[in-house]
């Protein structure tokens, strides 16, 4: 299937809007890239709508992958390599019958790789499409983590003498250096299978700790012999170009690898301790990292409204709550949204995340002065349409914010408060005018990230009176076209654990979310006597649908757990 076909079809959809499909077809040319792995890059369409397109038109079935059904046994039928060249899985045995799926079934390459594959077995074949999401989890199954890196320690033949030193140069010297290397890469690639945010490296008493952090907990996934500390992270020192004789003082670096054929960046902390160097490495991975309004948790009256105010020509936008509640990662998605051919975005980041293609993006440097405000400066000398800065520190970027914001500019940024409301005071409290701030704030958002319940464990419960109470409470401050229908016995959720998440109990995070817009009436009181109680009525009064009030209404839907979303949003 061509570029053109396919982009027509998801155009046809209605999944594609023309302006975007006449942008990747010329981008899919001067790149020299299929139309459908810039789709993928960019997460414009989702995997399985691509391979249902695909079906359409191909006149081949779909098929969802059921992971569960697929063996060792299973596997051993199609090489790692032909699956990961030609993008194909097997997916059943059955009566002589070898069912594969294909990512792309009209390539002729990957036909007669099957055919011969199932020549050689004296087998059948049978051919589903599948979608690119599906060909990747199958692949990682290939490669389990802890085989591989339980191969890599075996064969180091390690002294039971755990004080021994192992150098880096030292192991080099006698290439021994190929199992620690396999240690890391299998340790980042089992990170990244399982959505981590952040690999931490910690050398403890006696053995060396790997711990990675998904849905917001930290959990170990091994204990390596402690005479693996040192070459273990000076292994990574090495790819992130950090100097390896210095172990004194904390370093940071970045590098960027290549990860089950998609490149994520890895930013690298170390930090010295007693027992060695500790290292914290984020994974920005863009599949994870970078997503829509929808994906976020914005939706009825909050989408609405993000979306309307978004879309005037000028005014700040402002972003708050505490440090990993997932403000950037609206930022992201609010860029995303304005990233367009006709406009020129720039940004400052501290530091750059993901690299968003089409998005100038600018990385602050406070040691040699390039900081939010030095930067700031400069970036209105570069004609911009949108301004994206990190974070509103103090006083001098919170005025030149407002003064970007009131020359005609859409201006992004972060700011530190509790709630909403919170973000008008604390921008007077930054010494910016109060007649300033309604006419240059637009929004102001406040978010928190609670666990999402794992959908196969999930069980309803009745909610005791206590809760009873706080979730009627809660439902009487939401305006009624939005409040649903929702009456005492109310139904609450709770998910125990399980193998498929395993037993967590919890698959990912979603973001609470308090929108709050400029209006006339909000604006008079900013400009007289803005104190929080007088904010806080009009905000209510206006219909804000609060952080508590939002986690309810998920709550209720079996979304997160009533608790969490109370534990969050303490009041």
């Amino acid at each position: 299937m061509t570029n053109d076909q396919l982009l027509q079809i998801l155009q046809s959809q209605g999944l594609l809007s023309e302006e975007v499909t006449t942008k990747l077809k010329r981008e899919a040319f001067v790149a020299n890239k299929s139309a459908e792995d810039l789709i993928h890059e960019r997460r414009l369409v989702d995997d399985e709508k691509i391979a249902q397109a695909k079906s359409q038109a191909l006149k081949i079935p779909y098929q969802k992958v059921n992971l569960a059904t697929i063996s060792g046994k299973l596997l051993e039928l199609i090489p790692e390599e032909t699956v990961r060249n030609y993008g194909i899985v097997p997916l059943e045995e059955r009566d002589n019958l070898l069912v594969a799926g294909m990512m792309n079934p009209d390539d002729s390459k990957a036909q007669e790789a099957l055919k011969f594959i199932a020549r050689r077995a004296h087998m059948n074949l049978g051919i589903y499409v599948i979608s690119y999401e599906d060909w990747q989890q199958v692949l990682r199954k290939y490669s389990p983590y802890k085989t591989g890196v339980e191969a890599a320690v075996k064969s180091l033949n390690l002294k039971s003498d755990s004080a021994r030193l192992v150098s880096i140069e030292e192991g080099a010297a006698r290439g021994e250096d190929a199992p620690i290397i396999k240690i890391v890469a299998d340790t980042l690639r089992e990170a990244v299978q399982a959505n981590a945010s952040d690999v931490h490296i910690e050398p403890q008493q006696n053995y060396l700790r790997i711990r990675v952090r998904t849905g917001g907990d930290l959990h170990e996934i091994a204990q390596l012999p402690a005479e693996l500390a040192q070459p273990v992270v000076s292994r990574v020192k090495v790819m992130s170009n950090l100097r390896i004789d210095e172990t004194r003082i904390p370093q940071d670096g970045r590098f960027r690898t290549k990860i089950f054929d998609r490149e994520i960046d890895f930013r690298v902390s170390t930090f010295p301790t007693p027992l060695g160097e500790k290292v914290a490495i984020r994974i920005l991975d863009p599949k994870t990292g970078l997503k829509t309004l929808d994906d976020l948790g914005l939706v009825g009256k909050n989408l609405a409204t993000v979306k309307s105010e978004i879309e005037k020509p000028f005014g700040l936008v402002l972003i708050s709550g505490p440090t990993g509640s997932g403000k950037s990662t609206t930022l992201y998605a609010l860029l995303q949204l304005l990233n367009k051919e006709d406009v020129n975005i720039v940004s400052l980041e501290d530091p750059v995340e993901y690299f968003v293609a089409g998005v100038n993006q600018s990385q602050v440097r406070p040691e040699i002065n390039y900081d939010f405000a030095s930067g700031l400066r400069e970036i209105l000398r570069q004609d911009p349409d949108v301004i994206m800065v990190g974070e509103i520190r103090d006083n001098e970027t919170a005025g030149l914010a407002i003064h970007a914001a009131l020359t005609g500019h859409i201006v992004l940024s972060t700011i530190h408060t509790n709630d909403a409301v919170g973000v008008i005071p604390r921008l007077i409290d930054m010494k910016v005018e109060p007649f300033l701030v309604p006419e240059a704030v637009n929004l102001m958002l406040a978010q928190r990230l609670v666990p999402i319940l794992c959908p196969d464990c999930k069980k309803a419960d009745q909610a005791p009176s206590g809760l009873e109470a706080a979730i009627t409470k809660s439902l009487n401050e939401i305006p009624k076209e939005f409040r649903g229908s929702y009456a005492p016995p109310y139904q609450i959720y709770h998910a125990p654990g399980c193998p498929k998440c395993k037993g967590r109990g919890s698959v990912g995070r979603i973001a609470l979310f308090e929108v709050l817009h400029m209006t006339k009436e909000l604006g008079e009181i900013v400009t007289t006597s803005p104190t929080i109680k007088k904010l806080n009525e009009e905000a209510l009064r206006q219909g804000m649908i609060t952080l508590r009030a939002d986690g309810v209404l998920k709550a209720l839907q079996g979304i997160v757990s009533l608790e969490e979303v109370i534990r969050e949003t303490a009041e």
